[in-house]
């Protein structure tokens, strides 16, 4: 584990092949309660079950992609919408025991992060574990989760998302266990739960994937191909120190191929865009001055006046209520951060992307 020295660990009871007893097919790598720089060097030796959804582009492509795992395997994590990270590490201790109480199932504290016997680069730190209810030997897993409102319909009717469906499957692929819960807390206020069963074709894709992904991206170092993620190209943005006025060659084939391909699906965003603004205007059309269209008695679309305020035309026309209502506000100064602090304002400014009709 890098250059860090391995903390005691517990003595667990183990099995007849050396895994534990309440884990069977894993065996412990840190205790839970190792120090932060332990618990990220760990996770740089493996594939957890977060990286997992990440991997397969389950991340929900907004916030992590396979880009944001490679670069984390190779010492270089990009922090992910820290705040979300933080508050539901802080309420997973009460979705736990919510879930535990409305569901009757006994629930008890992992010893740290697991890795498989066989393939010791499966790693898992599961956020607790479950017991049968006449046992005290750990019988499966329980993932927590916490959700917003949005995200409500997801998790109706039993359903589980499939990101934490593969997050769960694969703790029961390393720890050995035939089940697994996974526990919700959406909107604050509503608990969803459901027990998910072993799959075994479903574990093997995922051993199988994920292993040659390991094999190839973090112990061979290649970088994975690019990809369509807002959180690649959000990545992307932040991951090098931009130096001035500094070329990169690129092969005239491949650049010609790029930008043709480019040039291709602009053509196609164009058009798409133009064949959805006629759909949604004929829609526009027979709302007419109503809000709500319904078809069969249900609601089938809706036009309500609470979009984006239009200040612009407000101030034109209401001019005595525009200065009534206006405020001076903070703003930054930016010509003079420009001017005053360059490398800062140098540093903190995005990249764009910008592809000129006319080159090679």
């Amino acid at each position: 584990m890098s250059d860090l020295l391995i903390p005691p660990m517990p003595d667990l009871p183990v099995n007849a092949a050396g895994g534990l007893v309440d884990a069977p097919t894993a065996r412990l790598v840190l205790p839970a309660d190792a120090p932060e720089e332990y618990w990220h060097a760990t996770r740089r030796e493996g594939i957890g079950g977060s990286d997992v959804a990440a991997i397969l582009g389950l991340g929900g492509g907004k916030y992590t992609s396979p880009r944001h795992v490679y670069e984390a395997k190779h010492g270089r994590p990009q922090p992910v919408n820290s705040e979300a990270a933080e508050v539901g590490r802080e309420i997973e201790g009460f979705i736990a025991g919510l879930f535990s109480k409305r569901s009757g199932v006994r629930i008890g504290n992992p010893p740290g992060t697991l890795a498989h016997l066989d393939y010791p680069w499966m790693r898992v730190n599961v956020d607790r574990y479950t017991y049968g209810p006449d046992s005290d030997v750990v019988s499966g897993l329980l993932e927590c989760k916490n959700r917003s409102e949005y995200q409500a319909e997801e998790w109706e009717d039993g359903a589980v998302p499939d990101a934490p469906a593969i997050q769960t499957h694969w703790g029961m692929a390393v720890g050995g266990w035939d089940h697994g819960f996974v526990a919700a807390l959406v909107g604050g206020n509503k608990l969803r739960w459901s027990r998910l069963e072993r799959d075994e074709e479903m574990i093997g894709y995922l051993i199988d994937y994920c292993g040659r992904w390991f094999q190839r991206h973090v112990i061979e170092g290649f970088p994975p191909d690019a990809d369509g993620y807002e959180a690649t190209t959000d990545l992307l943005a932040k991951l090098w120190s931009v130096k001035p006025e500094t070329v990169a060659e690129v092969d005239v084939a491949k650049a010609k191929e790029l930008r043709a391909r480019r040039a291709d699906l602009k053509t196609q965003e164009k058009a798409l865009a133009e064949s959805l603004r006629t759909v949604e205007n004929e829609m526009r059309l027979l709302t007419g001055e109503n809000e709500v269209a319904k078809s069969g008695g249900k609601a089938a679309w809706t036009w309500k006046a609470n979009g984006t305020f239009a200040s612009a035309r407000f101030a034109e026309a209401e001019p005595e209520l525009f200065e009534q209502f206006t405020h001076m506000a903070p703003a930054l100064d930016m010509d003079r951060l420009k001017a005053e602090a360059p490398d800062t304002y140098a540093k903190y400014r995005s990249r764009r992307l910008v592809v000129p009709a006319k080159g090679i």
